[in-house]
C-alpha cells in the first residue's frame, strides 16, 4: 500500500515538471530573442491608439507603431503578445520584465526618465478640446470659463485647464473617456479635454464621425516614446532604427491616416529621433 502511495505521488511530480517544460518551450521571452515571442505593453481602451477590439483583435496607431518595430525586430504578427498596461503601471511593467517596451501613448517627460529610458519620440501630440462640431462659443481656452468641462477621473488635463487657463470652468468628473463622449453627445458637458491624439481616435470612431471637432489650442507638448529597461542602449538604438525607417518608407503617414484621419486631425509632422519638443 505504502509503495502506491509513492508511486502515485512520483507520476504527479514526473507529470508537472512535463508540463512546465512543454509550457517553456513556447513561452513568452519579452523580446530577448532566446524563445518565441516579444510581450510590448500597450493601451487597449483607446480608439485610434490601443483598442482591443470585442473579436480579440488589437488596433491603433500605437498598435501599428508596436507591430512595426517588433516586425524590425525579427519578429512576425504572430509572435506578438500585446499586454495591457495602464498608465499608472507602465515603469512596474518595464522594470519587473513583464514587457520588453511599451507603445501606449506614453509621453517622455524628466521624471520618468529617471525610471525608464525611451525611443522615440515616434509622435507629437498636444493637449486639446473636443467639442460638438456646431459649437461656435469655444474659440479659444478661455472661452471654456463657465462651460462644463468633462473630467476624467485620475487625469489632469482638465484640472490643468481649471488652474491655468479657465478658472470658471465647471469641472464634470466621469468614469472614463467614452462617458464623457457620451455626456459630450447629449449636451451633459460642453467640452473634452486631453491629448489630441486620444480625442482624434474616440471622434473616429464609426458612431461619432462628423459629430465632434477639435478645438486646435495645443496647451500643451506631449511627446510620445516607446518605454524600455532604462541603459539597454542596443535595444533603444534598434527601435529608434525601425523608427527612423517607418517614417521614410511612408508606413508612419498611413499609420496616421488609417487611425486618425475621419476626425480631420491635423497632426504635427514626424518628430525627429531624439528631438523633445519642450
Amino acid at each position: 500500500m505504502q509503495l502506491r502511495k509513492v508511486t502515485a505521488a512520483s507520476a504527479a511530480v514526473l507529470a508537472l515538471a512535463l508540463t512546465a517544460t512543454a509550457c517553456g518551450s513556447d513561452k513568452e521571452d519579452g523580446g530577448s530573442g532566446d524563445g518565441k515571442k516579444i510581450t510590448i505593453g500597450i493601451k487597449i481602451d483607446q480608439p485610434g491608439i490601443g483598442l482591443k477590439t470585442p473579436d480579440g483583435k488589437y488596433v491603433g496607431f500605437d498598435v501599428d507603431v508596436a507591430t512595426y518595430v517588433a516586425k524590425e525586430l525579427g519578429y512576425k504578427a504572430e509572435d506578438i503578445v500585446f499586454k495591457e498596461t495602464k498608465s499608472a503601471d507602465r515603469e512596474t511593467a518595464i522594470d519587473r520584465g513583464d514587457v520588453k517596451f511599451i507603445a501606449a501613448s506614453y509621453s517622455i517627460n524628466d521624471e520618468r526618465l529617471q525610471k525608464v529610458d525611451f525611443a522615440g519620440p515616434y509622435l507629437l501630440a498636444h493637449q486639446d478640446i473636443l467639442v460638438r462640431a456646431d459649437d461656435k462659443t469655444i474659440k479659444s481656452p478661455e472661452d471654456l470659463n463657465n462651460k462644463k468641462l468633462c473630467s476624467v477621473a485620475g487625469s489632469t488635463s482638465a484640472q490643468n485647464v481649471k488652474e491655468k487657463l479657465a478658472p470658471k470652468a465647471q469641472l464634470q468628473t466621469y468614469g472614463g473617456y467614452s462617458e464623457c463622449m457620451t455626456g459630450l453627445e447629449n449636451k451633459a458637458v460642453d467640452a473634452l479635454t486631453t491629448d489630441d491624439s486620444i480625442l482624434a481616435g474616440f471622434a473616429s470612431q464609426k458612431n461619432f464621425q462628423g459629430k465632434f471637432k477639435l478645438a486646435g489650442f495645443k496647451m500643451t507638448n506631449e511627446n510620445y516614446g516607446i518605454g524600455l529597461k532604462k541603459g539597454d542602449a542596443d535595444l533603444k538604438k534598434k527601435i529608434n532604427d525601425a523608427l527612423t525607417k517607418m517614417v521614410s518608407d511612408g508606413s508612419w503617414d498611413k499609420a496616421v491616416e488609417d487611425n486618425f484621419g475621419p476626425a480631420n486631425y491635423k497632426n504635427e509632422p514626424a518628430p525627429k529621433i531624439g528631438n523633445i519638443v519642450k
